[in-house]
């Protein structure tokens, strides 16, 4: 297989960055997008909206379903997922983006944004794979698609930011789990940046316009994703891929990812939870 036209995804976090990227990489192919997230109106500080998404993955050739909704409100999310039953016949593809960060030192972390990125990492991913895994258990090539780290037990990764470490991990323990528990039924695994990706998270957190530039486009983690969703998923599960190899092993030119083509490969900004 080496297209995912007609195949359903349901993508959590759909509106802005990652996320979207995958859904209008999918949309070129002819698929089903089922976008979930919270953000329906207009943010005075982000781009774009689940229906500006929508509208855009519309014109790259796919069909769309906006549903509304927050990841750790299970409700929300089990509405989403019957929605998706009913107007496209059930999933194919579940990946959870959705995800929350503060990069804060224990202290300077508060119990209220402890508790949000546990509860939309951690907990939604859970919730999200949890919902999904019935309708996925069903198709012909399932595949649950987390975008999270390798597990690293670089104790440095811990100390600078333990509360986001702890919450994204708990994503990669569910690829761990889940690629075991359905071996050889539903293809489960995790996808991480090699370098930073132009997205807001990067410029309001990470330096701004200087860290931009250094980064890579959304698109080289869409590519990515898509070369490992079309893949038999019971001969593909419980890797953590990490972008550049991906499209380094299908002979891909990396330079065209580059936000700043100037810059050399050493020039580029490391992501996190990938040691040197």
């Amino acid at each position: 297989m080496s297209t995912l036209n007609g195949k359903t995804l349901f993508i959590t976090g759909a509106s802005r960055g990652i996320g979207k990227a995958i859904g209008l990489r999918a949309a070129r192919d002819g698929a089903n997008i089922v976008l979930f997230s919270k953000t329906a109106e207009p943010h005075p500080k982000l781009p774009g909206t689940l229906y500006t998404a929508a509208e855009e993955m519309q014109e790259a050739g796919g069909k769309t379903l906006v549903c509304v909704g927050d990841i750790r409100h299970e409700e929300d999310v089990a509405d989403a997922v019957q929605q998706a039953e009913e107007t496209f016949g059930g999933l194919d593809i579940l990946i959870n983006n959705a995800s929350a960060i503060s990069l804060t030192s224990t202290e300077s972390t508060s119990m209220k944004s402890y508790d949000l990125m546990h509860q939309v990492n951690a907990r939604g991913t859970f919730l999200a794979s949890r919902l999904c895994l019935p309708l996925l258990r069903q198709a012909e090539n399932p595949h649950i698609l987390m975008l999270s780290p390798p597990l690293n037990l670089n104790p440095a990764w811990f100390g600078r930011h333990l509360a986001y470490t702890m919450a994204k991990y708990g994503m990669s323990m569910c690829v761990l789990g889940l690629a075991d528990e359905y071996r050889n039924r539903v293809g489960v695994n995790a996808l991480w940046p090699r370098t930073a990706i132009n997205t807001s998270a990067v410029r309001n957190l990470l330096g701004g316009e200087q860290s931009v530039q250094a980064s890579r486009q959304p698109s080289i983690m869409a590519d990515a994703a898509h070369a490992i969703l079309i893949q038999p998923a019971n001969q593909c599960s419980g890797n953590f891929f990490i972008d550049d190899e991906v499209l380094a092993a299908e002979g891909v030119d990396l330079d065209r990812y580059k936000v700043d083509p100037s810059l050399s490969d050493d020039q580029l900004l490391p992501d996190f939870f990938l040691d040197s």
